[in-house]
């Protein structure tokens, strides 16, 4: 089954165990033909979630590949079809809190499905870049920003961890301390981003072992707290809550 949850061990994993050896490279094909795959294969989710005011496509239960083998999934693994937990607390929190990005250039690093970079667009952000590594959740954040309104954001598919983000006051992470090793470069890079430029950080995450134990946690101020509607934490393995954090160096 395609359910998946980045806080335990192995998620994703038979999807990922096939998909590194069998998938097809989104840049190969046509943004037409991923986007119509898109819409055949997801479920346009609304109110489930921390944020019902935004609509996005998902995988669900109703859905062909929450039940397929995983080796028919034509690309890499799919975390753009899954509203993760931190990603809800930090759109949750950008909606409740419309003047941390008005007026600012943000970056939503790890963008995933969009949600972070749509609701910053929601809440008047003058410019919102929406990176992510795969090229098919450039294309889902473009699908997303249409059902809400919204113009999409500029998206990237560029490894941005290391670069200069002179251009940015805030950027978001949300779920994205899952890998130890991404951890790591991630906290070196956003202390320099602190450091050099004043950018503002906003992390979004439900509590996962690895976050909490890592050495960012000492430098992160605690912002908010949601809990988690029941349907979501029936997909998250129990979790209850979801936190927002702000990074200072």
């Amino acid at each position: 089954m395609l359910r998946c949850c980045r806080h335990v061990k192995g998620f994703l994993k038979p999807l990922a165990e096939t998909s590194r050896r069998r998938s097809i490279s989104a840049p190969c094909l046509s943004e037409e033909h991923i986007r119509r795959f898109i819409s055949e294969n997801t479920e346009v989710v609304v109110g489930r979630s921390l944020t019902p005011e935004i609509q996005l496509k998902l995988f669900t239960p109703n859905c062909r590949f929450w039940r397929e083998r995983p080796e028919l999934w034509p690309f890499t693994d799919p975390y753009w079809a899954i509203y993760w937990p931190g990603g809800q607390a930090l759109s949750r929190y950008i909606l409740d809190n419309p003047g941390v990005c008005r007026g600012r250039a943000v970056l939503d690093l790890g963008s995933g499905c969009g949600a972070s970079s749509i609701a910053a667009k929601l809440c008047y952000a003058a410019h919102v870049v929406a990176s992510d590594l795969d090229p098919v959740s450039a294309v889902v954040t473009r699908l997303n920003c249409e059902l809400n309104n919204v113009e999409p954001p500029v998206c990237v598919t560029d490894d941005m961890i290391g670069s200069d983000p002179a251009g940015f006051d805030l950027i978001l992470l949300g779920d994205m301390f899952y890998d130890e090793a991404l951890a790591n470069r991630l906290y070196r890079w956003l202390d320099r981003c602190i450091e050099t430029h004043g950018t503002k950080v906003l992390i979004g995450d439900p509590g996962r072992a690895l976050f909490e134990g890592h050495d960012i946690r000492k430098l992160l101020h605690h912002v908010a707290q949601y809990e988690l509607p029941e349907s979501v934490r029936e997909e998250n393995y129990g979790l209850i809550s979801s936190h927002v954090w702000c990074y200072q160096s």
